[in-house]
């Protein structure tokens, strides 16, 4: 029979090898060698089949199979998209991958480009019923060792918590780690002490993180604190000795820093009724951006909020949710959080203040109404708006921005927030004017 009648079609190979830890890949002849060895040697088997390999090579040493982000198989599937590639040989299954919903995502690239997948050491063929029912057994059970040795890790770590062992992780500031131990920091530990003994007195995170920002202090990765970071610091139990695991306490290996009588102390003014007004005023708060924010259709938004516990979430909403209305454009969002909405027109607010056009503009406003504002003062108050803004009682902070902020437009993409520069001159002159005046006196 003439073999040119019915030529064997040539199927470019791809090798794909990976190992989980980095451990062993210094050396000269590690796993991922081993792997290729075998793959090629399969490969050369099937040299009469028409199989030829690839030149590139596509290796991912020291990273999970749990995860489909791999430079290596990000690389392989491009090539394959791009039909530079007809097979992919691995040395075993879970060297592509140890999940079986990523597994079938790669599946999906292979057979939409045509792609067989072999397995060298767990024969089957993925264009067959039977293989593709081998596959997925085998990776069912690859994908149980996986969530097995997931448990038992876990079932480890807690028991090292309930005898009081430091299992790693963050390191609060205090303590330092020593032969896998908390040591106590005694100058950090003396700098703990003095937190909680001056919220003690202040009584107010706010006012304990302003003092402790003026200072120039600094968390233990060298960031400057605020309000979040010392109730964290607060609410710490390391710092009573005990260690923590899925909210409950144990007693630690570690020495405490805080005595039960100054965290009691503390812990009875975080329950006090204060805590608790200051949550109602922001709740009672008016909405930074009523009457100002709308989706792209032209909806208005309106202020809503719902209760967790004590715990109140504020929101825009669209009049289109409120009124059961279908949008004419559904990837817009219908109900945003008020506080991200607002910080974001906030520190829109702050970069236009911060503008040196801005400044001219405003200098040269005040000057042509006649207000006798040094430049220098005009400068200083527009740099300093981050800070003033900060101590503005709520309904002052609401006319500002009602004054400041002509628009708010949610679209699928943001926002856009139109900002009345012309307007800038004024606020900035009744902000500076109480200023002048006790000055004067």
């Amino acid at each position: 029979m003439d073999q040119r009648a019915n030529p064997i079609r040539r199927q470019r190979c791809a090798i794909y090898t990976r190992k989980s830890s980095e451990e062993g890949l210094e050396q000269e002849f590690n796993s991922l060698h081993a792997q290729r060895e075998a793959c090629e040697a399969y490969i050369a088997s099937q040299r009469s089949e028409g199989w030829v390999l690839v030149r590139d090579q596509y290796d991912d040493g020291g990273i999970s199979g749990g995860t489909l982000e791999r430079p290596g198989l990000k690389q392989l599937l491009a090539d394959i998209e791009d039909g530079l590639i007809d097979v992919v040989v691995v040395y075993k299954i879970d060297r592509l991958s140890r999940s079986l919903m990523d597994f079938s995502k790669l599946v999906e690239v292979f057979d939409r480009n045509g792609v067989t997948f072999v397995s060298v050491t767990q024969s089957f063929n993925t264009t067959t019923s039977m293989g593709r029912l081998t596959l997925n057994i085998l990776l069912s059970f690859a994908q149980f060792e996986r969530e097995v040795t997931a448990e038992r890790i876990r079932d480890k770590v807690r028991a090292s918590r309930m005898k009081g062992m430091w299992m790693g992780g963050y390191v609060p500031l205090g303590y330092d780690v020593k032969d896998r131990k908390l040591v106590v920091n005694e100058d950090e530990a003396a700098t703990v002490r003095g937190i909680f003994e001056r919220f003690v007195e202040v009584g107010s995170a706010t006012v304990l993180a302003r003092e402790l920002r003026r200072k120039g202090f600094r968390n233990k990765q060298g960031t400057l604190v605020d309000k979040g970071y010392l109730y964290r610091v607060l609410v710490n139990r390391v710092y009573r000795g005990d260690a923590v695991h899925k909210g409950k306490a144990y007693p630690g290996e570690h020495q405490a820093i805080i005595d039960q009588k100054l965290w009691d102390q503390v812990h009875a003014i975080l329950r006090e009724s204060p805590r608790k007004r200051a949550n109602n005023t922001r709740a009672q708060a008016p909405a930074l951006l009523k009457g100002l924010i709308f989706t792209a259709t032209g909806a208005a938004m309106t202020p809503s909020s719902t209760k967790k516990g004590a715990r109140r979430y504020r929101y825009y909403v669209s009049m289109d949710v409120i009124k059961n209305r279908e949008p004419s454009d559904t990837g817009i969002p219908r109900r945003l959080p008020a506080d991200l909405v607002e910080a974001a027109v906030v520190t829109e607010l702050r970069r236009v203040m911060r503008a040196p056009s801005i400044t001219a503009q405003v200098i040269a406003h005040l000057a042509r109404e006649g207000h006798a504002f040094a430049e220098a003062d005009v400068i200083s108050a527009l740099q300093t708006f981050e800070d003033v803004w900060g101590q503005l009682f709520p309904a002052e902070q609401t006319r500002i921005v009602q004054l400041l902020v002509r628009r708010v437009t949610v679209t699928s993409e943001g926002l856009v927030i139109d900002v009345r520069t012309d307007s800038v001159s004024g606020v900035m002159r009744d902000m500076m004017a109480p200023r002048k005046k006790v000055a004067a006196e």
